[in-house]
């Protein structure tokens, strides 16, 4: 990979930019801005999601550990629009409202990006009994409305995701 990006440098160098000169960087490189890019739209994310609620609890999923700022990732797919790709990690690994804090996660994000998105959220690998399930609902769009119309569902939803005095 580093040959292929010395080669890029080469192809490029001599006062134009690639896509100045019409061509584009190989598959799998990326500028280093663009890699700042991201790391800046992911802080951005985490920022957004670090105050949200414990259900149970009185304190935060940041405060619980339950999200860091490792678990987000953000890479553009297209000029405008980014992947967002949040792993949390649940504090039992038979934790019952793990549906319901990645439903928060969701929520939050919807309302709250200030950029194009397509979003996805997953219990980190190995932290939950049931994380392939779980994960297949909070990533359907149609279980997830289904749940916000449920009044109970959306008033504790409401509760988690509402931002701190």
């Amino acid at each position: 990979m580093l040959s292929l990006g010395l080669l890029w440098r080469a192809l490029t160098s001599g006062g134009h930019e690639g896509t100045e000169a019409g061509l584009e960087p190989p598959r799998g490189i990326r500028s280093a801005a663009g890699k700042a890019m991201d790391q800046g739209r992911a802080l951005e994310v985490y920022d957004i999601i670090r105050t949200i609620r414990d259900p149970e609890k009185p304190n935060t999923l940041e405060e619980l550990d339950v999200i860091t700022e490792n678990c987000v990732e953000v890479h553009e797919t297209s000029e405008d629009e980014y992947l967002v790709t949040i792993k949390f990690t649940p504090t039992v690994p038979h934790c019952s409202l793990a549906t319901l804090i990645g439903l928060c996660l969701r929520i939050k994000l919807q309302r709250c990006l200030p950029f194009k998105h397509k979003l996805e959220i997953y219990i980190s690998e190995g932290t939950h009994f049931t994380e392939e399930d779980i994960n297949k609902q909070i990533n359907d769009k149609e279980r997830v409305a289904a749940a916000m119309e449920n009044p109970n569902l959306r008033e504790i939803v409401e509760q988690c995701v509402l931002e701190p005095d």
